[in-house]
């Protein structure tokens, strides 16, 4: 029903509207009694062979949905309903910023992609937290990330204030440095100040009697060389984990008329680099840390292909909003034939 008539009718308005008004309805279907209930029992699968546990947590399924869908933690509660095994909320900043220019978000539907230059835009992480305080027990991961008027010599200043605002609202954390949409941001995936900045967050993590995992989101477009580094600061800072990858700067091999639009590209022409860059990082690392696998998820193969090159967990975004809500249990029920 999705793919013939929901999808359709959506896919021919602005994809930014589109995304609000979604999230309007599907709040509101909410609170009809009953519909959370008609959610569940369309879309989830409870069954105790799923449950993953990594880095210390407990994951009802491996399948979740990624930053960027709930920035704001206004609907993490309601998106648990399609099946979800945890919500990842953000990119949040310390204050409250508009974003890029509208229009940012473009559909090519040829390659079942999307290109966005949405630029953080968020109502800053004290907005998220009063909301994540009504949380019903959904297991939330918060990505961090830093203001656009926020020098890179003053980042790491940006970075803690969330950490320290949503430590005790969130189960893990995820350090965005990746984003191609916010001007010199990739800049701090280089070692030294990258080193800088997780070693930072680790101190301040290990004051809490009861650390929280943190892990890093970094670009498909790392070379070979900047992943080996990459290895070698996850185990010089101890931190828990990667998250591979984020959108990409590339735009080889597209075929739609939306495909010159700057911003990151995700989707469907992803999913082999995203898989390349987990399979490296696992191999060359030897399973030395967990790694949580987005990118192109349009299948339950495509799920299992990531969690057969190395990924402990795999996340969705624009897999879920081409395929539905529906991919979400087509994962968990293949996995459990394996």
């Amino acid at each position: 029903m999705y793919k013939l008539i929901i999808r359709p009718l959506l896919f021919l308005f602005d994809p930014e509207k589109v995304h609000y008004f979604t999230f309007s309805l599907i709040r509101n279907l909410s609170k009809i009694p009953g519909f959370s209930l008609l959610f569940k029992s369309l879309y989830e699968v409870n069954d105790p062979r799923l449950v993953t546990e990594v880095f210390g947590l407990k994951f009802k399924n491996p399948v979740g949905l990624a930053a960027g869908f709930d920035k704001d933690a206004k609907l993490f509660n309601e998106l648990s309903d399609f099946g979800f095994g945890f919500i990842e909320i953000g990119t949040l900043t310390p204050i409250a910023q508009e974003g890029n220019p509208k229009k940012r978000l473009f559909r090519l539907k040829k390659d079942k992609a999307i290109i966005n230059r949405m630029g953080f835009n968020n109502g800053g992480v004290q907005e998220a937290v009063a909301r994540l305080k009504k949380n019903k027990g959904i297991l939330i991961g918060g990505n961090i990330g830093k203001n656009k008027i926020t020098a890179n010599e003053n980042a790491i200043q940006d970075y803690e204030i969330c950490f320290d605002a949503l430590f005790d609202y969130v189960d893990y954390f995820v350090v965005n440095v990746s984003s191609p949409n916010t001007p010199n941001l990739r800049e701090l995936q280089e070692k030294e100040p990258l080193t800088k900045l997780l070693q930072t967050l680790q101190d301040k993590n290990l004051l809490h009697k009861k650390a929280k995992p943190i892990l890093l989101k970094i670009a498909p477009d790392l070379t070979n060389e900047q992943l080996l580094d990459i290895i070698a600061i996850i185990n010089e800072t101890k931190i828990a984990g990667i998250i591979a990858t984020n959108t990409t700067i590339s735009r080889e091999g597209l075929s739609s008329e939306n495909k010159g639009e700057t911003g990151g590209l995700s989707g469907k022409p992803l999913t082999n680099r995203s898989t390349e860059v987990i399979r490296f990082l696992s191999e060359k690392s030897n399973k030395a840390f967990p790694i949580i696998g987005v990118g192109g998820i349009h299948s339950a193969e495509d799920a299992i292909e990531k969690l057969q090159a190395g990924a402990s967990l795999v996340q969705l975004y624009t897999g879920f909003i081409y395929e539905g809500p529906a991919l979400v249990k087509a994962i968990n029920k293949k996995l459990l034939e394996i």
